[in-house]
């Protein structure tokens, strides 16, 4: 998924380890939010989008005088005079779009139309792994973020650019709110087919248990998404709320950037374990044979199931399930690993390790914001973000390597 200018950041990285200052036994995670190139501005819902097209669509019409009659020309039909009728209106042109896509396709491979080209646009193959969505006792608020994950995942393996042309990032983003309802959709079905046959502690069907909150999908998209860069997302950052990316990374004891990786998501929950992967991979490329042992992050990286699967990997984590912040414990976070984890961090050693988390991995942040002045990315799509914020890492660790080998000449 890389490309060449991302690729360095490996080079780098192998640079930095022949000088010896790759140390990562211990190692720091966390997040910063930084804007991206956009605004909350641009961000717009299914029905403002097909009002501006179909405005597009009347400017296009207006050319063609005889089909107006004695009309101005930009009367709307009684059918889009509503915001219902708008978002109808919408679904079907994109409904239209791609069946004609696909047709165009199927006459340049030379083959014939099928009951699966009328389909909504392309979707992953939804599966659910329902031990583990149950295990997070979300109910179904469970299944519907495990089928936007999934969707989310899907785009992060096929991203696609952000077009230049204003018309086609409008149908771009409808199609984009379409797939976002599809997933909710398929997050739902799965959940109310678990319930058919799921059973509790005691083996009893969930039929006859209190029943869940009725919800029903809504018939049309209700989310927003942005103009300027669909992938940025509305995140609370330092006191206020930008749109843009979660910025993430993995960094060692001498302030070695490890792993550089770029969030759509605003929280960290689901971050641990596939930071730690791609700071072993990062390790793996860069022909550096040692691996973390230790792995410390902030409250917001608690996920049980992740830190279970680091411990078995061989990598012991260290994640407070409170933030500092917090005055007390939270409510029913008590007994069991909790009180293991805050055992740990409350004795000597624990509370060191953990207190490098602050010492190593915030400076990095705040040398990249404050001394180097970059307060938001300047290219649009994951993608791009991604090669950018890992060009901005590299950089950081060149300027390491670069003080090292001044410090070491004149020894």
């Amino acid at each position: 998924m890389d490309n060449p200018l991302a690729g360095l950041f490996g080079e780098v990285l192998e640079l930095c380890d022949r000088a010896g200052l790759v140390e990562c036994g211990v190692v720091a995670l966390d997040g910063t939010k930084l804007p991206g190139n956009a605004t909350r501005e641009t961000s717009v819902d299914f029905g403002q989008i097909a009002e501006e097209l179909i405005q597009v669509a009347i400017a296009t019409d207006k050319a063609e005088d005889e089909e107006h009659g004695e009309g101005r020309g930009d009367e709307l039909p009684d059918e889009l005079q509503t915001d219902e009728g708008r978002r109808a209106w919408l679904a079907r042109e994109l409904a239209a779009r791609r069946q004609a896509k696909r047709k165009s396709n199927h006459e340049d491979e030379g083959g014939s139309e099928s009951e699966a080209d009328n389909e909504p646009g392309p979707q992953p193959g939804y599966e659910f792994d329902a031990e583990q969505i149950v295990a997070r006792v979300q109910g179904r608020d469970g299944w519907l973020l495990d089928a936007k994950r999934q969707l989310d995942r899907e785009r992060w393996q096929t991203p696609a650019p952000v077009t230049r042309a204003r018309e086609d990032r409008l149908w771009d983003a409808a199609e984009r709110l379409e797939r976002d309802l599809a997933a909710l959709r398929a997050g739902n079905e799965a959940y109310e087919q678990w319930r058919v046959t799921a059973t509790d502690r005691l083996g009893r069907s969930l039929q006859g248990n209190r029943l869940p909150k009725p919800y029903t999908p809504p018939m049309s998209p209700q989310t927003t998404v942005n103009l300027s860069d669909p992938d940025t997302h509305l995140m609370k950052g330092h006191k206020i709320f930008v749109q843009g990316y979660n910025a993430q990374a993995v960094v060692d004891t001498n302030q070695i950037v490890i792993a550089a990786e770029v969030s759509t998501e605003p929280v960290d929950f689901s971050a641990l374990e596939p930071l730690m992967s791609a700071a072993r991979r990062e390790l793996e490329r860069a022909n550096i044979s040692t691996e973390p042992r230790v792995a410390v992050a902030d409250s917001g990286f608690w996920n049980e199931q992740q830190m279970d699967k680091l411990a078995a990997d061989g990598i012991a984590v260290l994640v407070p399930p409170e933030s500092g912040k917090r005055k007390g414990q939270r409510p029913g976070w008590s007994g069991g690993r909790y009180s293991w984890m805050r055992g740990l961090l409350a004795n000597d050693h624990g509370r060191e390790l953990y207190r490098q988390r602050r010492q190593v991995i915030e400076p990095v942040f705040g040398h990249t914001k404050h001394n180097r002045k970059f307060t938001q990315f300047h290219r649009r799509g994951r993608a791009a973000v991604r090669t950018e914020w890992r060009l901005l890492m590299m950089t950081h660790n060149l300027t390491k390597l670069y003080r090292h080998q001044i410090a070491t000449a004149g020894a």
